[in-house]
């Protein structure tokens, strides 16, 4: 019996998931001038045919694990935005960013160097850019949700706020073993939402 064009869509992208796995490992481990589509065929265990079947090349790739990495940061915020308070809504947003970085310390490391890209290397400066401009919408979001809780300067709250989440993101990610996640998590939650 023929797959049904739903099993056809879920084994495509199954297989762009591996593929983009794969990239994500070699890249932080050779970088991503250093690693070829030979590479993260070899890596993905498939045919270099199969992954041109799927990616035209390398930035093709690359492009796609940006926009599926800023998706993933627009869901939470997205989520975050249906939540009644504004106290709710940082909580969700906390959650969200630690567990993620959490379970994924690699992948946070990754879009982190690429967001510190010499303006001269025009293939990766412009994946850069998206993903702080990406940042740049979520920090008005945020500014939002401290105006709504009565902070006397918003942004200047959103700013603090941002760099401690980020320095926590940065640890967890950095030094793994032992790190107390959910005693950070109550630390923080209870330092920007009460």
């Amino acid at each position: 019996m023929p797959r049904t064009p739903e099993e056809n869509d879920r084994i495509r992208q199954a297989s762009k998931e591996k593929i983009r796995a794969a990239a994500m490992e070699l890249f932080m481990k050779q970088g991503y001038y250093a690693t070829s589509i030979s590479d993260i065929a070899k890596q993905a265990g498939i045919s270099k045919g199969l992954l041109y079947n799927y990616y035209k090349g390398k930035e093709e790739l690359l492009s796609e694990m940006v926009e599926a990495r800023i998706k993933e940061v627009v869901e939470v915020m997205e989520e975050a935005f249906t939540l009644n308070t504004p106290r709710e809504q940082l909580e969700h947003i906390i959650n969200g960013a630690i567990d993620n970085i959490h379970q994924k310390p690699e992948v946070h490391r990754f879009y982190l160097h690429l967001q510190t890209q010499p303006e001269s290397d025009e293939e990766l400066i412009k994946y850069s850019h998206l993903i702080i401009e990406e940042n740049a919408r979520q920090f008005e979001f945020q500014c939002k949700i401290f105006e709504s809780m009565g902070e006397t300067d918003p942004r200047k709250r959103s700013l603090y706020f941002s760099s401690v989440l980020q320095g926590i993101m940065l640890m967890i990610s950095t030094y793994q073993q032992g790190f107390p996640i959910e005693e950070i998590k109550n630390q923080i939650i209870r330092e920007f939402c009460n």
